[in-house]
């Protein structure tokens, strides 16, 4: 019997560090969550950076470009709002370069956030939960114009944001694939759509759609935000994307759920809502490449009993989730 071909590049690279390492993940074919022949559902597992997230690629971006600016120097306290994954990768590659980082997160994440942000020596500042990501953008902005000694890269403003994946893991797909028919992630500051998209766009024109995974207002899927809720990142052009469709906490619980299950990929809560979208989208298709973003791993979440709970139960402990 003849084995598929195997396009593993061995040792995944050689880097001079692990800031450097970040990047080069690999795509995956979900060959079980294919609604029909014809059309190939993959998955780009930002889930193998460092420190387990898409948001290594945007921290890395937007530290390497303050640094060329001269806007921060060594021994500079790096301010920053996040859900925790931008905040944990701002950490550890913070940490490797020398600079003090302090965060601004909701206080009702998982556990497993704080932990891995203390343990890259990362000091935290708590927002209301209840008001999600909006109240730690709100509180973070308002500790940087009281104190001009903290840096903030601000990644929902950031340029560098979108170059990230523009100059990156854009790239990287289209190295794969001769062509996409749709690309999906999740609308959160913006930065994954923005900066794919447009080199998506670039390439293959309008062959290609660019499709945002978006909560329902007043659902929390953590990573993700609604646009309703009344903050649009400074960096989000809506023009650019071809269409939104809204997810719900029970959908991100589900799929999450289905890429382990069906398809061996341990991925957090915002995965599962992405997928949700990008095999709906497949299904409408009659053939192509559908891409999406698995944004991080579920070590993160591990807390939630989201793995290993039959899901009815998860179901009735929704609402006391640490999303």
């Amino acid at each position: 019997m003849s084995l598929p071909e195997l396009k593993n590049r061995p040792c995944g690279g050689r880097y001079g560090d692990v800031v450097q390492s970040i990047g080069n993940t690999p795509l995956v074919e979900l060959k079980r969550l294919s609604p029909k022949p014809g059309v190939r559902v993959w998955a780009k597992l930002e889930s193998r950076n460092p420190t387990g997230s898409v948001k290594d690629r945007v921290a890395r971006a937007m530290i390497e470009d303050a640094e060329e600016k001269g806007a921060i120097a060594p021994g500079q306290t790096i301010l920053e709002p996040t859900s925790g994954n931008t905040g944990i990768s701002l950490a550890m590659i913070c940490a490797y370069k020398g600079y003090r980082v302090k965060v601004v997160m909701p206080d009702n994440v998982t556990p497993e956030r704080t932990q891995l942000l203390k343990m890259y020596g990362a000091e935290i500042v708590y927002s209301d939960g209840t008001k999600g990501s909006n109240g730690a953008v709100e509180l973070a902005l308002e500790m940087a114009e009281s104190d001009p000694r903290y840096y903030m890269p601000y990644q929902y403003g950031n340029a560098a944001n979108p170059l990230a994946h523009y100059n990156g893991t854009a790239i990287e797909i289209l190295d794969e694939l001769d062509d996409v028919a749709a690309f999906v992630a999740g609308l959160g500051t913006g930065g994954t759509l923005m900066g794919n998209g447009r080199r998506l766009k670039e390439a293959l024109g309008d062959r290609v759609k660019i499709v945002a995974a978006e909560p329902m207002q007043g659902e929390t899927v953590q990573g993700l935000r609604s646009l309703d809720d009344g903050f649009i990142p400074p960096i989000i052009d809506l023009a650019l994307l071809d269409r939104k469709i809204f997810v719900t906490n029970s959908d991100a619980i589900t799929w999450t759920r289905k890429l382990l299950d069906e398809e061996g990929i341990f991925a957090g809560v915002s995965s599962g809502a992405i997928a949700r979208v990008a095999v709906r989208i497949a299904g409408e298709l009659d053939e192509g490449n559908v891409v999406f973003i698995v944004a991080d791993d579920g070590w993160k979440y591990l807390s939630s009993g989201l793995y290993t709970l039959p899901l009815e139960e998860i179901a009735n402990l929704e609402s006391t989730l640490w999303w």
